[in-house]
């Protein structure tokens, strides 16, 4: 894999040389944006608003919007001026439990390869101090012209950063809960947790991602020709539906699907099924199906089958 940023981890006076490896790619498909009317590409071009004319890149610079709309030029050389230490240093300023980050801060992956023979031991040794510690690192390092924070922890036999946003830029939620007066009875949440139970864990790598699946099946028909295949979605309702009929169904449905005992729904369908099971087969199929009765016939006598219907009369 290639390297996307050089430098060197910082662990108290100790120096360990990395490189620095995307741990994730995107597998979604990309569009371009057309003219429907001939399927000519749409195209974007820098102009300058004061020459009405196209800029080349080199002819590009950076600037700062002031409140009252003017411009301030920001220069590299301005910018490379700024005292940033950790320009090529994924500097590590704490070692926390891994369940003190909030989930919410946590975004970009990448893995931390050692970078030459020399940093091999004292990459071990870090990852190795990571693992039997229990905790992570928290880090500041700069990437693409800012400093950044970050999460240093091991993952098999390499250690992996997840860039962190500052804690400033996470939005506290409110306004977002629902109503505080919302109560939920105690059999909700028993049913809850029988879907909880039944759905149980599964295996992240049997998840797929189906809608891409369906976007490249429907390009892969255009290219040939083809109509492309139906794939009805799911039936969706903008009715409020009964809470206990809908958990009551989605435990049902869990544990038909992983072919798991019913438990207390198996009344309900025992209920279901009674007045089949009190009905005596021989007598229904002799009554509706004359057919069926012949098969009967080596257990009874035939001139049963003339008895059957005074029988079922009376």
């Amino acid at each position: 894999m290639r390297s996307i940023w050089n430098g060197a981890i910082s662990f108290g006076l100790v120096s360990i040389p990395i490189k620095l490896v995307n741990a994730t790619e995107s597998h979604s498909v990309s569009f371009r944006q057309i003219h429907t009317e001939d399927g000519g590409r749409i195209r974007y071009r820098k102009v300058c608003e004061l020459e009405d004319r196209e800029v080349t890149s080199s002819e590009i610079g950076k600037g700062y919007e002031d409140a009252d709309g003017s411009i301030v030029p920001i220069t590299d050389e301005d910018l490379a001026q700024l005292p940033i230490p950790t320009t090529r240093t994924i500097e590590i300023v704490a070692f926390v439990p891994a369940d003190r980050i909030d989930p919410l801060q946590m975004g970009a992956a990448y893995y931390l390869g050692a970078n030459g023979v020399p940093a091999a031991k004292p990459y071990t040794l870090l990852r190795e101090a990571l693992k039997r510690s229990n905790r992570v690192a928290i880090a500041k390092y700069a990437l693409r012209g800012r400093e950044r924070l970050g999460m240093l922890r091991v993952v098999d036999d390499v250690i992996a950063m997840h860039g962190l946003l500052w804690p400033d830029e996470i939005r506290a939620p409110e306004g977002v809960a629902p109503d505080a007066n919302v109560t939920v009875r105690d059999k909700e949440l028993d049913l809850a947790d029988a879907l909880m139970d039944t759905l149980g864990e599964v295996d992240l790598n049997d998840l797929h991602d189906d809608y891409r699946e369906a976007v490249e099946e429907l390009i892969a028909a255009k290219v040939s020709g083809g109509e492309p295949r139906e794939t009805p979605g799911p039936a969706r309702s903008g009715k409020v539906l009964d809470l206990m009929a809908a958990l009551e169904s989605s435990v049902r449905a869990a544990q038909q699907s992983r072919a798991e005992p019913a438990g207390d729904e198996e009344e309900h369908a025992e209920v279901r099924n009674l007045p089949k099971k009190k009905t005596p087969a021989k007598k229904t199929t002799a009554a509706k199906k004359p057919a069926a009765a012949k098969k009967s016939a080596t257990t009874k006598k035939p001139a049963t089958k003339k008895t059957t219907p005074r029988k079922r009369s009376a």
